[in-house]
Order: C-alpha cells, then sequence, then structure tokens
C-alpha cells in the first residue's frame, strides 16, 4: 500500500514539475521575440525577449511570441470603378515585417488580419483615384503610392510594408474589345506616318537629284542611257530610241535648201 502510494506520488511529483519546467523555460529561434507580460503588463526591463533560453516565473509572467520574418500576403480580388468610371477586378501581394514586437502585440489585436483589412480597402480607394490608362501604363507608380498608404497606416502597429505588387488586372470583355481596336487603330496610325515620312525623305531626295541633273546635261544623259539598259534587259520589250531635236532640225534645213 505504501509503495503504491509513493509510487503515485512520484508520478505527480515529476509530472507537476515537468508543468512548471514548460512553463518556466522558454526557447525562442533566431527569428522570433518573445513578448513578456508580468502580471498584466509589459515592462521596459522584461518586455521584449529573445532569441535563446528565457526564464518565466509561472503564474506570473506570460509570454506570447512574435515572429520577424517578411511575411506575404495575398490580397483578394477587389472590385475597383477607376477615374474613368471603369469597373475593374485586381488583386495585390504584400510584404511586411513585424519591426516592434511589442506595440504589435498591444496597439492591435491581431496585426495580420488588420494588415490585410487596410491593404485591401487601400487598393480600392488608390487605384480608384487613378484612370485604367494609368493602372495599365504607370504600374511602378502605382505599387509605390500603395506601398506608402500602407506602411503609414501600419507603422502605429510595428509593422512595416517593404512592397506592394498589383498581380492581376480583369477587364470587362467589352473593355477588352475597345482596346484591341484602339491598338489596332495605333498602330495603323503609326503605319502611316511612317509610310508618309518616307514619302517626304523620298520626294527631297528626287528633288536633289532633278537639280543636280539640271545644272549637268551630262548625266541626265547618262540616267538616260542607265534607263535604256534596264529596259533592254527584258526580251519582250521594243524599244523606242527618240532623236534629238537639233538632229531633226538639220535635216528640215537640209529639205528647204533642196
Amino acid at each position: 500500500m505504501l509503495t503504491q502510494i509513493f509510487a503515485t506520488s512520484f508520478v505527480f511529483t515529476v509530472v507537476l514539475a515537468v508543468l512548471i519546467l514548460y512553463n518556466l523555460v522558454k526557447i525562442l529561434k533566431q527569428y522570433e521575440r518573445g513578448v513578456i507580460f508580468t502580471l498584466g503588463k509589459v515592462s521596459k526591463e522584461f518586455g521584449v525577449k529573445g532569441p535563446g533560453i528565457i526564464f518565466l516565473i509561472p503564474g506570473i509572467q506570460k509570454m506570447v511570441r512574435v515572429s520577424l520574418r517578411t511575411v506575404t500576403m495575398d490580397v483578394p480580388s477587389q472590385d475597383v470603378i477607376t477615374k474613368d468610371n471603369v469597373t475593374i477586378k485586381v488583386n495585390a501581394v504584400v510584404y511586411f515585417r513585424v519591426i516592434d514586437p511589442s506595440r504589435a502585440i498591444l496597439e492591435v489585436e491581431d496585426f495580420y488580419y488588420a494588415s490585410s483589412l487596410i491593404s485591401q480597402t487601400s487598393l480600392r480607394s488608390v487605384l480608384g483615384q487613378n484612370s485604367l490608362d494609368d493602372l495599365l501604363s504607370n504600374r511602378d507608380a502605382i505599387n509605390a503610392e500603395l506601398q506608402k498608404v500602407i506602411d503609414l497606416q501600419t507603422e502605429p502597429w510595428g509593422v512595416k510594408v517593404s512592397t506592394v505588387e498589383v498581380k492581376n488586372v480583369d477587364l470587362p470583355a467589352e473593355m477588352q474589345r475597345a482596346i484591341a481596336i484602339q491598338a489596332q487603330a495605333e498602330r495603323e496610325r503609326r503605319a502611316k506616318i511612317i509610310h508618309a515620312e518616307g514619302e517626304l525623305q523620298a520626294s527631297t531626295k528626287l528633288a536633289e537629284a532633278a537639280e543636280i541633273m539640271s545644272k549637268n546635261p551630262t548625266s541626265l544623259q547618262l540616267r538616260y542611257l542607265q534607263t535604256l539598259t534596264e529596259i533592254a534587259s527584258e526580251k519582250n520589250s521594243t524599244i523606242i530610241f527618240p532623236l534629238p531635236i537639233d538632229l531633226i532640225s538639220a535635216f528640215q534645213k537640209f529639205v528647204k535648201k533642196d
């Protein structure tokens, strides 16, 4: 009987010791910090501890773990009305990390959930101030503006937003067709401009060549012979050689004398 009581007491003592040791000793990893509550308060002396082994006073102190690693948060797709009244769906990704574990625990109940809601509302607000063309062409500037706005609101919680990236912009089907038509018209406009510029350059060069040939008749004759050579390369071509007017005039004088 005494042996059984002794065995029960020993087991109870071991379990109690394990529980006390479990509550007394905590191990924090390199990327973790512990916010220590002493009788419900966070003091400056025992406020934030870690990494390594942390000793707590059971029943008096309590620790809350906080990770300092960068968190990747996917912002769900949001319905946004742009400045030019186009309804689109946009989603984004936010990168943030805790820089002040004490404020992240004391200033907000759940900093991850709060940061997610702030990101969603800021996404709708910032994108709603831009037109669709700006959203499609000035993505870097909009990302920077989003990062600035969200970080300003999470800063009191000890949370630092490092990067915000708009991932996908889903356009309505009719808007996609309108953009395709606009892009086609833009390509045609550029093609016509390039063709007109080519015609202008060609006409300028022809005018310069004509001016040079008018000053030097020999070059005109050489060009005339070159053209005849090109025509003669075709076997089915019939070539008519025009006689110079001066030669015809000489024959007319000879006929009159006779």
